[in-house]
């Protein structure tokens, strides 16, 4: 049994920001849903920016689960560069062990 941490670590990550993703923009809705009660209840400059964060709910919902997805993407490849680095290091050391000669090396009397 091979038991990695570092090559699981990343797929763990990434498993727990795609969670992140798929909730984000139904949490911000959700939270204009929640100050829906509190509409109407701010004047002058409250209120124009109570509107606003309303009004653009549906954008800020997209921007956040964008750039979230970035962020997937981002671990994705790393995730692909850290497997594939791992992979080309085991090929050379297996290259380098076949090339090399134990013939002569001896180990008798050392400590």
């Amino acid at each position: 049994m091979k038991f990695d941490m570092g090559s699981t670590t990343l797929g763990t990550l990434s498993k727990g920001t795609q969670g992140s993703h798929d909730d984000l923009g139904s949490l911000v809705k959700e939270l204009v849903r929640a100050v829906e009660p509190l509409e109407g209840k701010f004047n002058g400059r409250g209120r124009v920016a109570f509107d606003s964060f309303k009004q653009r709910t549906d954008e800020v919902a997209a921007e956040l689960n964008s750039s979230l997805a970035k962020i997937l993407e981002g671990q994705g490849e790393m995730d692909l560069a850290f497997h594939t680095g791992d992979e080309e290091a085991g090929q050379n050391a297996s290259q380098s062990e076949g090339k090399s000669s134990f013939d002569r090396a001896r180990f008798s009397g050392q400590a």
